[in-house]
């Protein structure tokens, strides 16, 4: 099977790649954390993130601070495995690079070691400018993210919608930028306001990958869980959901509740027995 892209059989999509896809056919992207959902999207995605949300999403976290290294590590070795095809992207998680551009590159070169993946991610523009461009300097292809940072939640007492005053779009323009000279091959607008989201995308020269921004935005991100209506607790209001399987899940577990309770299952198809019935 063919991705996408129409990339050969065989060759996984590079960063390079996805580069050059600027003002291109837009990007699709997931999130993955996990073998079989990598299997399953890796037909029809470019890019695929294993986002530092799984400490949300399959950790019960409250937010994605709860994610550490071990944590990215070994959910990104669970989608290498399942993915062939997709750019698979694994989040550097909060704590791990801010303090110092050593600190960075020591994270990021555990990670792409430990995992095999194409690039790694962090957050931020003009304060991680320095990080990022280590990291490119030592080999590791870079995604940057700008706009609502979710590792800054706290800090910031809540998720905030970015680009309603000129003063945070003039810093949403100069994270990008910073990003851009820092040398990612692609960057992550996440929660700002439409029109500034896609000015952004016509200003900077490397793909961006909207999450609650802009149509406009050279490729979109959602979290896999919230579109297939997996996810238990409010959905964002980006989020469109493709599938509710919420609810297959919960009357297939009903289903399965109620046979085993009134011993209808196992049935004679799902048992053993020796020839002739003995």
């Amino acid at each position: 099977m063919e991705a996408a892209t129409g990339t050969a059989p065989g060759r996984r999509i590079t960063p390079d790649d996805i580069r050059r896809r600027k003002g291109g056919p837009p990007i699709v992207t997931l999130t993955a954390y996990t073998y079989p959902i990598a299997r399953l999207l890796d037909p029809q995605c470019e890019l695929l993130l294993v986002g530092d949300s799984v400490a949300m999403v399959l950790h019960g976290h409250k937010n994605t601070l709860g994610a550490t290294i071990e944590m990215m590590v070994l959910h990104g070795q669970a989608v290498m495995r399942g993915s062939k095809l997709a750019c698979v992207v694994v989040d550097l998680p909060a704590g791990s690079y801010e303090t110092s551009v050593e600190q960075a590159v020591a994270t990021a070169r555990h990670i792409h070691g430990a995992t095999g993946c194409s690039a790694v991610k962090l957050e931020g523009g003009v304060d991680v400018a320095g990080q990022i461009a280590a990291i490119v300097a030592d080999g590791i292809p870079v995604m940057g993210h700008i706009g609502l940072q979710p590792q800054s939640v706290e800090k910031e007492g809540g998720y905030k919608i970015k680009g309603r005053s000129d003063d945070t779009i003039a810093a949403l323009y100069r994270d990008a930028e910073a990003v851009v000279r820092a040398g990612a091959f692609a960057l992550v607008i996440e929660g700002t306001i439409e029109d500034v989201a896609a000015g952004i995308t016509r200003s900077v020269r490397i793909p961006t990958i909207g999450i609650g921004a802009s149509a406009d935005c050279d490729g979109q991100i959602l979290v896999t869980d919230d579109a297939l209506g997996l996810t238990v607790d409010r959905v964002p209001k980006f989020v469109k959901e493709y599938a509710q399987l919420h609810d297959v899940v919960s009357a297939a577990v009903k289903t399965y509740a109620d046979e085993v309770r009134n011993r209808t299952f196992p049935g004679e198809d799902h048992v053993f027995r020796n020839k002739g019935g003995r």
